[in-house]
C-alpha cells in the first residue's frame, strides 16, 4: 500500500520552518545585537554599568548594616564585605573627564540602618546569603547586554557573589 499526502515527518518539519521563519520576522534587530544607547541619548554599556554597581552598592549597604548590628561577625564578614567593595568599584562606569569630581566621604551613600540586618547574628547571614544570591543572579541576567569584556566581568563578580552565599550559609560550618 502506498501513502499519499502528507507524512508526520514532512508535517513536522515544515512546522519547524514556518516557526523559525515566523520568530525570525519578528525581531527588528540582528540576533545578538545590542542598543548602543538607551533612549536617553547614554550609552547602553554606561547604563548597564551604573545599574550593575548600585546593586553592588546595595549589597555593600547591607554588609554595613549586618556589621554595624552584629559586631562580633567582622572577622567573618570583612574579607566578605572588603571583595564586595572591589565589586561595586570594578562595575562602575568610568568616570567622565569633562564632568566635575564629585565630592564623597567614605561610600558615598547614606548610612546604612542596623534595621537592614537580622535580630540576630545566624538571622544577619541568612539575609546576607539571599541578597548575595539575589545580585549575583541580577548580574548573571545582565550578561546578555553586555559587551565581552564587561560580561566576562559581570560573570566572575556573579560567580564570586554565589561564593559568598555558600561561605555565609554552609562555607563556616
Amino acid at each position: 500500500m502506498e501513502r499519499t499526502g502528507t507524512t508526520r515527518r514532512q508535517a513536522l518539519m515544515a512546522t519547524g520552518a514556518a516557526t523559525a521563519a515566523a520568530l525570525t520576522g519578528c525581531t527588528s534587530a540582528a540576533v545578538g545585537a545590542r542598543p548602543r544607547t538607551a533612549p536617553d541619548g547614554v550609552p547602553a554599556e554606561t547604563v548597564l554599568r551604573q545599574r550593575s554597581a548600585a546593586r553592588s552598592g546595595a549589597l555593600l549597604g547591607r554588609y554595613d548594616a549586618a556589621l554595624i548590628a552584629h559586631p562580633e561577625l567582622a572577622a567573618r564578614l570583612a574579607p566578605l564585605r572588603a571583595a564586595v567593595a572591589l565589586h561595586a568599584k570594578a562595575l562602575a562606569p568610568a568616570p567622565d573627564p569633562a564632568a566635575p569630581s564629585p565630592r564623597t566621604t567614605g561610600r558615598g551613600g547614606p548610612s546604612p540602618a542596623p534595621s537592614q540586618a537580622g535580630s540576630d547574628p545566624d538571622a544577619a547571614l541568612r539575609e546576607l546569603a539571599a541578597v548575595e544570591r539575589s545580585t549575583a543572579d541580577a548580574h548573571t541576567a545582565a550578561l546578555a547586554g553586555a559587551s565581552p569584556e564587561y560580561a566576562r566581568l559581570l560573570a566572575s563578580v556573579a560567580a564570586a557573589g554565589a561564593v559568598h552565599a555558600y561561605l555565609l550559609t554552609k562555607g563556616a560550618r
